[in-house]
This record gives C-alpha cells, sequence and structure tokens, in this order.
C-alpha cells in the first residue's frame, strides 16, 4: 500500500517526435503531437530571454534582465520558428486528443435477374 507511491508511472516524453513539423505521430505511444514554441520577451525593453519549461510552465532563466533589470516579462508564441530565435525558444509538445472517427459501411445486393438463361455466355451454353 505505501509502495504504490513510489511507483512511477510511464509517461511518454515524445522524444521521437520531429521537432520541424507542426504536428506528428508519436512512434512510441501513437499519440497526435503538436509542437509549440515560444519566446519569452521582457515587458519593458522587449529583449529576448532565454527560457525553460518546469511543469509545463515557461519560466525565464534569470530573475531579472539582463539588459534593464526588470523582472517583467511576456510569452510570445510562435507561429514559425527562426535559426535565430532558436537559442531562445522553449518547445512544448501537446497531445492533441483524438476523436473516434465515423465510419460508414455499405453493402450491394446482387439483384436477381428475370431471365434465368441471362447469365449464361451466348454461343458457350451446352
Amino acid at each position: 500500500m505505501i509502495f504504490d507511491f513510489f511507483k512511477q508511472k510511464h509517461e511518454c516524453k515524445h522524444t521521437h517526435v520531429p521537432i520541424d513539423v507542426d504536428e506528428a505521430y508519436c512512434t512510441e505511444c501513437g499519440a497526435l503531437i503538436k509542437n509549440k514554441w515560444f519566446l519569452i520577451r521582457c515587458s519593458s525593453c522587449n529583449i529576448k530571454r532565454t527560457a525553460h519549461c518546469e511543469y509545463d510552465i515557461i519560466k525565464p532563466d534569470t530573475k531579472y534582465c539582463p539588459n534593464c533589470g526588470g523582472t517583467d516579462f511576456y510569452i510570445q508564441e510562435l507561429d514559425n520558428i527562426n535559426f535565430i530565435d532558436l537559442h531562445y525558444a522553449v518547445l512544448k509538445k501537446t497531445v492533441i486528443p483524438q476523436t473516434k472517427r465515423a465510419t460508414r459501411q455499405i453493402w450491394i445486393e446482387q439483384e436477381e435477374t428475370l431471365i434465368p438463361q441471362a447469365n449464361k455466355l451466348i454461343g458457350l451454353s451446352k
């Protein structure tokens, strides 16, 4: 009972999902993953700050801005990542819940022919 607390849940980290695509399927768990890039900028001087993701919360690496000394910042979501922003950007991989796809099935019944000899080939019937 007390050892149940120490059992670790295996949660997939989606390490095999490529970072250069917007959405991809994870090869380890099969989930659909969306890559989102974020930048942290200083609120007063608008300079890019280095950051990290801790428990799904994006935080700056340093408490104070290295340019102006301010503590306020804002998070900017990027549509596309540039090579210059790669050092400052933070990648969050989010799982997109898959909805069950509706399947449709049809069947075709064979029509009965009114003339029983119509199925025979002409000239080859005995």
